[in-house]
């Protein structure tokens, strides 16, 4: 049996508001960015995740010129300067 969700309607300029309730289970804050895409007949919204412009890993990120750097990187970048 195929669960029944909440049924949005998708106003003129194609919007569609995501249910409080989803955004603050899935974490989703005012101007998150969402990945839109097709998956199948299916559209599929996904919270974009920060990750580290170097090694990809997604803990203890700082933001430096516009890029994402976690914490033993930017210790290997300092290590350059020695």
């Amino acid at each position: 049996m195929k669960k029944v969700g909440i049924i949005r309607k998708v106003d003129e300029l194609g919007r569609v508001v995501l249910p409080v309730e989803m955004r603050r289970t899935l974490g989703i804050e005012e101007r998150d960015p969402l990945e839109i895409a097709m998956e199948g007949e299916m559209v599929v919204l996904r919270k974009v995740q920060s990750s580290c412009v170097f090694c990809g890993g997604r803990r203890d990120l700082l933001e430096f010129s516009s890029k994402w750097v976690c914490c033993d990187c930017r210790k290997e970048l300092s290590l350059l300067e020695e």
